[in-house]
């Protein structure tokens, strides 16, 4: 297999199983279950490297904190977003907004200032976002959920965009990178499952038993994808392989589409195509 076969193939299979994840979650019914059970998985899944890397750093902890915080933001207003709207409409848009979000959290954050190439892809997957979300013929009270949901899937992106810069802030401190990596999946399950205990008491375990398998298969699929992303950072530039991360969104629509039988068209199509190919427009420039 040629050097740039393999890092687009890990990129490729990252947007999959990112996408998969929370197809996972919304398939369950009760989304607040299935994230933490995909938490705990997570979890599980990277407690054996914790083994092999080097224990935190004191001045590490801060970040780490900051970026489970920023973590738990983000789940709060994706959990939300999956309860409300149909995937093949709030996968896009949340995925879709996030490097806006990123763009624009890390100009102030890090520093970080997109190309005038890449203000161009960020303002071609916005407008393919407007498309998108326009409504599609349907009731008027339909039409109102869907606001209310594509409301939090905006709020997600900018969860995406803010946990995106805490943990690129945490990598770059980090003396060992996996040691952030690590401790963040070992922790980062803690938030979802309080607020799920608490909610569903009395009901937990009745709340669960459905939600365990796609719970478990998200949970995977989390570690996978991000396992497939780090792989590919060490073979070829991150704006390559956040740019492949992002046709993600395609993939979370079909399989919404498909599989949970939700009204997508041809006008949803196109945009979600030309969203992603915003998304790739931004990123090669960066």
């Amino acid at each position: 297999m040629s050097a740039t076969t393999l890092p687009l193939l890990l990129c490729l299979l990252s947007a999959v199983t990112v996408a998969l994840a929370n197809f996972a979650v919304k398939r369950g019914g009760d989304v607040l279950s299935a994230r933490m059970v995909l938490s705990i998985t997570s979890a599980f899944c990277v407690l054996p490297f914790a083994f092999f890397v080097p224990f935190p750093e004191a001045a590490l902890w801060p970040a780490i904190t900051m970026a489970i915080g920023a973590h738990w933001v983000y789940q709060f207003f994706m959990i939300r977003a999956l309860h409300r709207g149909d995937l093949s409409l709030v996968f896009p848009v949340m995925r879709g907004l996030a490097p806006l979000a990123t763009a624009i959290i890390a100009v102030f954050a890090l520093q970080e200032m997109p190309t005038l190439l890449g203000w161009a892809g960020l303002t071609l997957a916005t407008l393919a976002l407007i498309v998108f979300a326009l409504p599609t013929g349907k009731s008027l009270d339909q039409a109102s959920l869907d606001r209310v949901a594509l409301m939090w899937a905006g709020l997600t992106a900018l969860g995406i965009g803010l946990y995106s810069v805490t943990d690129a802030y945490g990598v770059r401190l980090a003396e060992n990178r996996f040691t952030f990596i690590v401790w963040l999946f070992m922790l980062d399950w803690l938030g979802t499952t309080a607020v799920t205990v608490w909610t569903r008491r009395g009901q937990l375990f009745k709340r669960l038993r459905p939600q365990l398998v796609g719970g478990m298969v998200g949970g995977v699929s989390s570690v996978i994808s991000y396992g497939a992303a780090l792989l590919a950072f060490s073979m070829t530039d991150a704006a390559t392989v956040t740019a492949m991360r992002e046709t993600s969104v395609v993939f979370g629509a079909i399989l919404g589409a498909v599989f949970l039988k939700e009204g997508f068209g041809p006008r949803r199509i196109v945009a979600a195509c030309v969203l992603a190919a915003g998304l790739l427009l931004l990123e090669t420039s960066l």
